[in-house]
């Protein structure tokens, strides 16, 4: 019986022996060399990305610093009626609002858009409704046929299906006859309440510059009274002020609604601040925003019209008039209000469709990039490198990749070495950088890479889907959740509300498993390893578990 234990024994011993002899050639010719490799291919995009931030900055400081603001590129000459063209001075415009089952904010934008100051018989209001809730659409039409009779020329559009979603919907609404009067389009989302200057701030640019195609406001999410203004607006025989709009805007503006709108609030700002502020100094071209912003008819026409080959029809648009030839302008005086998505289901939502739309159309339109004739090799260079590969691509995945996976992975493998540059000097640059945009909110700027650490996860997946056409989510369009004032009306009540939620709808697992094995990297690396990585690894696990437990965002309460 002891002969047979210790064969039993031996027999273990060996296994064990012969197990951990294939993990050290596994762990010295395979895995070891992939880790190192990984580490530098990081390195190298961190580095790629700092400098396609670095020098976003540059270009806005340079225009900041040398007055090279559009007003002092392009002509933008108020216009002004006389008694002989009277109104006939000011083009028609016609104002597009696509809606979809938009309850909480039809009202704020119908209302923002019926009062934008410009001569009545020179503008035409659009709602195009494509509610699939009848009760919504008859608020809608009832929305339009007060305004209306309120003497606006506004025109209540809907179809019989959703076709092509929000691209579909534009298309549709570019068909009707009264279109044709028209030579510019003002768009905003259901959402979004533009001051009642906006197409005198706008339209000039467009007026006075004939290569210019779009006119791009910046979205706010937040009251800023510094840019409190007083404008003169002339009519034939009528001469008025318009008065101190920024607290009419207060509407709907959620910026500081919870954390999340926060740091949400601070990856926006940098976008337009930064980004969409160096695309029009530099070259005249960025991805248009979808809504607040002015286009000409003719520039849309000369594109294409819109196309719903992608749920990112404005970037599609943009780029295809970019390479047409036509110019840019971004305003980032001229503020649109808007609300920020502020459950965590919505936000995830808007990120994904933001995320695989830009990779599914760089597949589709790469080539016609190339081929272009109308632009320069540099511009074709900007647009395949800087405007989608290092912003919409590369980032992401540096972001998930080096900081969520293979700095942590490290620490189970000390002959691994990951340079101190990459791991804290190059990511602080860019968070300095990217916190340039909302200065006051520089304080939450640890949570904001906590969680932008975590939607990168979702983004990283995002793109594949987009590049690789990867299940039917890939042309998935989900509308992004508006709350309005619905949880303002009993604000002492909330806290009494009995949330009921699904289980699948509450916990996302995929955030939780990776929470948890980054924990387990933390615990390793605090016994075990001489680096500190802990001290990152440790919050960035505990976020990745808070965000899949849903504790995260605002929860509406079941009877909203």
């Amino acid at each position: 019986m002891l002969r047979v234990f210790e064969s039993a024994s031996g027999a273990w011993e060996w296994a064990w022996a012969a197990e951990a002899a294939a993990w050290g050639v596994l762990r010295g010719w395979v895995v070891v060399p992939l880790l190192r490799a990984a580490v530098s291919i990081c390195l190298m995009m961190s580095l790629a990305v700092l400098v396609e931030k670095v020098s976003m900055a540059l270009v806005t400081s340079y225009a900041k610093l040398f007055g090279r603001r559009p007003a002092q590129i392009y002509k933008c000459d108020p216009l002004v009626a006389d008694e002989e063209t009277g109104s006939g001075a000011f083009p028609m415009v016609l104002v597009q609002i696509p809606m979809y089952n938009e309850k909480e904010v039809y009202q704020l934008s119908i209302g923002a858009a019926c009062n934008l100051l410009w001569p009545e018989d020179r503008i035409i209001i659009q709602v195009l409704d494509d509610s699939t809730d009848p009760t919504i659409k008859e608020l809608v039409r009832k929305e339009c046929e007060m305004w209306a009779k309120k003497g606006k020329n506004i025109q209540y559009e809907t179809r019989a299906n959703r076709n092509g979603y929000k691209a579909g919907a534009l298309k549709v609404g570019m068909t009707y006859g009264y279109v044709a009067t028209c030579e510019f389009i003002a768009m905003f989302d259901a959402d979004f309440q533009p001051g009642p200057d906006f197409l005198h701030r706008t339209v000039p640019f467009l007026v006075h510059n004939p290569k210019i195609a779009l006119v791009q406001s910046r979205w706010k999410f937040g009251t800023d009274f510094s840019s409190i203004n007083i404008y003169t607006v002339n009519f034939p025989n009528i001469k008025f002020p318009l008065m101190r709009f920024s607290v009419d805007r207060r509407n709907a503006v959620n910026a500081s609604e919870c954390l999340m709108t926060r740091t949400q609030e601070m990856s926006m700002d940098f976008h337009f601040k930064v980004e969409q502020e160096s695309g029009s100094t530099a070259c005249a071209f960025f991805g248009y925003n979808g809504t607040a912003g002015v286009w000409r008819i003719k520039a849309i026409e000369d594109a294409g019209g819109w196309q719903d080959r992608t749920t990112v029809e404005d970037m599609d648009l943009a780029v295809r008039a970019g390479l047409a030839g036509w110019k840019f302008v971004y305003l980032g005086d001229v503020q649109v209000n808007s609300e920020l998505p502020s459950t965590f289901k919505a936000y995830r939502y808007q990120q994904h469709r933001w995320s695989c739309g830009p990779a599914n159309l760089f597949r589709k339109l790469f080539w016609s990039v190339l081929t272009s004739k109308e632009v320069s090799i540099r511009m074709k260079l900007y647009v395949i490198y800087n405007f989608f590969i290092a912003r919409r691509i590369m980032s992401h995945f540096v972001t998930f990749l080096f900081y969520c996976v293979v700095i942590p992975t490290s620490v189970f493998f000390p002959e691994v070495d990951v340079p101190d540059w990459g791991v804290i000097y190059v990511p602080t640059a860019i968070t300095l950088i990217n916190s340039i945009g909302t200065p006051s909110s520089f304080h939450l700027v640890i949570f904001w890479v906590l969680f932008e650490n975590v939607m990168s996860l979702h983004r990283c997946k995002a793109v594949l889907i987009g590049l690789f056409e990867a299940g039917s989510s890939v042309n998935e369009w989900i509308v992004t959740e508006k709350l309005g004032d619905m949880l303002k009306a009993k604000p002492n009540s909330l806290p009494t509300k009995k949330f009921k939620l699904r289980l699948k709808d509450r916990f996302s697992f995929l955030e939780i498993s990776i929470g948890l094995y980054l924990m387990v990297c933390a615990c390793y690396d605090l016994k075990f390893g001489n680096d500190a990585y802990f001290v990152y690894i440790f919050p960035q696990s505990i976020t990745f578990i808070i965000l899949g437990l849903g504790y995260v965002g605002t929860i509406i309460p079941a009877d909203k």
